[in-house]
């Protein structure tokens, strides 16, 4: 094989392999500013230490990402990451309080919080790509008493009530 075509074929492969490895943040934004420019309002703001903040920009009701951005006291972004998915999912535990919760994985889509008063509680649900890459729902159940988390549980949506067939297509890069 003569030099050139291996390098074009080693750098298609790192492309390809690249796209491949899951979605990334879209936006590059050294400023709070910035980041609200291209994603639009937080819905959720919180301070945090030294006078800095923690943004979560949900992209429900069709999006699968809830991107969790953390800015010093000046503005500026030190960093922003998908908080929707398994390892934060798992920080998801028994007696946390719903602001609790939303602090970790950002806000549910207000539509899809269901009350079942006979059971006492609430069902706070996300949507997200598993690791499977298929469409998925993650469910937050709160004693309604309380609000305290119960327990949680996640399904692909295969597997629940939103429907059939193969969708992975939504979770490819």
């Amino acid at each position: 094989m003569k030099p050139l075509p291996l390098i074009f074929f080693s750098v298609a492969l790192a492309a390809l392999l690249s796209a491949c490895a899951g979605p990334r943040f879209p936006v590059n934004a050294a400023t709070v500013d910035e980041l609200i420019a291209r994603l639009g309002p937080p819905a959720r703001r919180w301070p945090v230490e030294g006078g800095g903040e923690r943004l979560a920009f949900t992209t429900a009701p069709r999006g699968i990402h809830t991107w969790m951005a953390v800015a010093d006291g000046v503005g500026r972004v030190r960093s922003v990451e998908n908080v929707l998915d398994m390892p934060h999912f798992a920080r998801i535990q028994p007696g946390m309080g719903e602001d609790e919760v939303m602090h970790e994985i950002g806000p549910p889509y207000p539509y899809w919080t269901v009350t079942y008063p006979a059971r006492n509680e609430r069902v706070w649900e996300w949507r997200y790509c598993d690791v499977w890459n298929e469409p998925a729902r993650f469910d937050v159940l709160f004693d309604t008493d309380t609000g305290k988390v119960r327990s949680t549980m996640s399904l692909t949506e295969r597997q629940s009530l939103y429907g059939s067939g193969r969708r992975s297509e939504w979770c490819s890069p």
